[in-house]
């Protein structure tokens, strides 16, 4: 449902650990899943919204990390934190290309988005009826959005990537080398087990 990508069911904490939980467990080495988990990072902060999947999947085969700790760790991004990732990345962009909102603060982030959509629909119908194209909207979304966003994104992105990935790997690593050891313990157990009921055979056969 739409209201759990919102609010997930027993809250965002309980979807965090749920996430970090799947990806502790992911096989492969700390580095391999680590690389994943800065792709996915990163893919955040980009604009392409319902395509985060497929990119931080791409970024992640290109970096030979983990794809499915990739596509896990897009959670990054939610309504809790889209709106500081959006304001980051766009104030960054304005500022590394020198631009601003030219066209007037009093016009707000989300009018631009609605007025880029009003755009698209009505370019649509313009393919198959008499009514002219505009692209207003949508050239002002590009400028004053969409590219300072895709621009200003790239910094902050690698940096809480690259943050994510160093406090990734030890954690990871510690995470295998204690579950490796509890799967050792239970390997001792069960041979101590079988030994000790041959011995409980042979003890009964040998006392006939």
């Amino acid at each position: 449902m739409v209201a759990d990508l919102i609010y997930p069911k027993g809250g965002w904490t309980r979807a965090f650990h749920y996430v970090k939980h799947r990806v502790r467990r992911l096989p492969g080495s700390p580095e391999r899943i680590a690389r994943g988990i800065w792709a996915g990072v990163f893919t955040t902060f980009t604009p392409f919204y319902g395509l985060h999947f497929v990119i931080a999947a791409v970024l992640a085969r290109v970096m030979q990390g983990n794809i499915l700790a990739a596509l896990l760790s897009t959670f990054f991004g939610n309504p809790l934190t889209y709106l500081p990732i959006g304001v980051i990345s766009l104030k960054t962009g304005h500022f590394i290309l020198g631009t601003e909102f030219a066209h007037g603060t009093e016009e707000s982030l989300a009018r631009k988005f609605a007025n880029a959509s009003a755009d698209l629909w009505l370019n649509f119908k313009a393919l198959f009826t008499d009514v002219d194209a505009d692209w207003s909207g949508l050239s002002i979304f590009y400028d004053e959005v969409f590219f300072p966003y895709m621009v200003g994104g790239i910094l902050p992105g690698i940096i809480c990537a690259s943050v994510a990935y160093y406090l990734a790997v030890p954690v990871i690593r510690a995470y295998q080398k204690r579950r490796a050891g509890k799967i050792k313990a239970k390997l001792a157990a069960l041979k101590a087990k079988a030994a000790a009921k041959a011995a409980q055979k042979k003890a009964a056969e040998s006392s006939k």
